[in-house]
């Protein structure tokens, strides 16, 4: 949320300290051990690990970071979920942790074919379930050394990837060029849809607003939102997953009880308010979308989503684009069912299953989200 909306929330009753102390207060608040694994990627030197540096990198539902590593076989990867990071009132059936998981191995490749190694994937080797993931794995990884393989150009924008969730530049429209350019970036049979039209575009901003306010006033699903905020320095670095709210305002909202969990709940509050607001306002400043479409459904074409969704990231970033998944209306808890069918009725017309659904615009730069470092993440 931008500074002057939440000190509209404030109502003038929090004022920052100015000054030399305000400046120390500041300087400070940055969770800097949490952000810590978006420059450390250079110290890897086993090909692995260094791969996987980048792996931990990739946008991932509720930033979750639902990814475990077993290293244990010589020069392989066996990547299984953790079962205690799923979404299950908005992601009853780990759709999207799957597609999360997609772009975790799109970036482990990625990285490891910069490194010289070729990935021999193997999906779910024993077996999956439609129904949701377990403690099989979801994925062994071969790595070898081959001199024929060479370095992706999406590789070089990894650490400046972002997941852009401000509003967008009214006055700046994306280019069909710029639209071409993703398109361009999908590797892994999926159909790539976008559109810059005014009037698709309206309709998608109303669409996308509708099912975010859908996910906010149904009290179980929102609810597992409120429950992942991490409110000030302190708990990003306890917690480096979920939803981040970081930086010396909200370090001051908290501490003067302005912005906490129980008021970002109660749907009397102001804080609540100026939630759906905030969303709102990123909604209906979408200057044109991007969808991926799948033909059927399977767990393969969750981790192809995947894979393709983050190149599509990539893509956008080497534009200078912004992008912010919104994917509320591709969810599939019963509130959400009316616009799931609207989706999909003006996403995929020819049928499918429609996996990812982003809007486009310009922003100004925002920094990295945070993350647990890697060694967190072996088993």
């Amino acid at each position: 949320m931008r500074r002057r909306q939440f000190l509209a929330l404030a109502g003038g009753g929090i004022v920052l300290a100015a000054g030399a102390a305000g400046g120390t207060f500041a300087a400070t608040r940055t969770p800097d051990r949490a952000l810590a694994p978006w420059a450390t990627t250079s110290l890897y030197d086993e090909p692995r690990r260094r791969a996987l540096s980048f792996a931990i990198l990739a946008p991932n539902p509720h930033n979750r970071q639902p990814w475990l590593v077993d290293l244990r076989t010589e020069g392989e990867i066996t990547l299984h979920v953790d079962t205690n990071r799923l979404l299950p009132e908005t992601d009853p059936f780990n759709r999207q942790i799957t597609i999360g998981l997609g772009c975790f191995l799109e970036l482990m490749i990625l990285a490891a074919a910069a490194d010289g190694y070729r990935v021999d994937l193997a999906l779910f080797p024993e077996g999956d379930s439609a129904e949701g993931l377990d403690q099989r794995p979801v994925a062994r990884a071969r790595f070898i050394a081959d001199g024929s393989v060479t370095p992706d150009p999406l590789f070089a924008q990894v650490l400046n990837r972002r997941s852009l969730k401000d509003p967008y530049d009214l006055a700046r429209p994306v280019s069909p060029e710029t639209l071409a350019s993703l398109h361009a970036a999908g590797r892994h049979g999926l159909t790539i849809g976008s559109s810059a039209d005014a009037e698709h575009v309206a309709k998608l901003r109303d669409l996308t607003g509708r099912a975010m306010l859908i996910e906010i006033d149904t009290p179980r699903t929102y609810r597992e939102s409120v429950d992942l905020m991490r409110l000030g320095k302190a708990e990003i670095e306890a917690n480096p997953d979920g939803i981040d709210f970081g930086g010396p305002l909200f370090d001051t909202l908290a501490l003067f009880g302005l912005f906490t969990r129980e008021t970002a709940a109660d749907p009397t509050s102001m804080v609540f308010a100026q939630g759906k607001d905030v969303v709102l306002a990123n909604t209906s400043s979408a200057m044109a979308h991007v969808w991926l479409v799948s033909g059927t459904n399977t767990r393969q074409d969750q981790i192809a989503a995947g894979r393709d969704w983050v190149r599509i990231n990539l893509a956008a970033s080497a534009a200078g684009l912004g992008l912010q998944p919104l994917s509320q209306a591709l969810q599939e808890f019963p509130e959400m069912a009316d616009c799931y069918a609207e989706a999909h009725q003006w996403l995929a017309p020819a049928g499918g299953t429609v996996q990812m659904l982003a809007r486009l615009g310009y922003a100004d730069a925002i920094g990295p989200s945070p993350r647990w470092p890697l060694e967190a993440k072996i088993i």
